[in-house]
């Protein structure tokens, strides 16, 4: 079982990290990879048909903007943040979507990659996050199977489309 980074004293935190992963959260979070699933399966039968293409260009670009979006509310809830910390957050959480929108004007490879790096960068941020604020147990395995999976699956559509 993975470790939990040390409360500091003065953190309040929003869960208790014991707690395992609630169901409503494993339901929502897997189930948002459907369409990452679904569209970089379409891309392996029908490569030739763009619309998937965009569709997963898309869907990325949004979903990376909700993560960016998880950083405001953390930096608006979470006691035991300094100042510095709590603005951090607030200033990551729009980068995502700084990073998305451009995702969506380039050809798929680049627009691809961007998106990617993106879930990478915010996967860092989440750990530089769990370092400084007590977060339930479950966020960060939670985080990297989604964003491992998210990208496998857009790296996957890059790679059909350009096929």
């Amino acid at each position: 079982m993975p470790s939990t980074p040390a409360t500091p004293p003065s953190a309040a935190p929003l869960l208790p990290p014991q707690l395992p992963l609630p169901l409503p959260v494993a339901w929502l979070g897997y189930g948002g990879l459907l369409p990452f699933v679904a569209l970089a399966g379409v891309g392996w039968w029908a490569p030739g048909a763009p619309l998937w293409s965009t569709a997963l260009l898309g869907y990325g670009a949004v979903i990376l903007s909700f993560v960016g979006a998880l950083h405001w509310g953390f930096a608006m809830a979470l006691g035991g943040l300094t100042d510095a910390e709590r603005t951090r957050c607030f200033v990551w959480s729009v980068v995502p979507s700084l990073l998305a929108w451009p995702a969506l004007l380039l050809p798929p490879a680049g627009g691809t990659a961007l998106l990617i790096a993106g879930f990478a960068l915010h996967l860092l941020q989440d750990h530089w996050l769990a370092s400084r604020a007590a977060l339930p147990g479950w966020y960060l395995p939670l985080r990297w199977r989604l964003t491992v999976t998210a990208s496998v699956c857009l790296a996957m559509g890059a790679v059909a489309a350009h096929g």
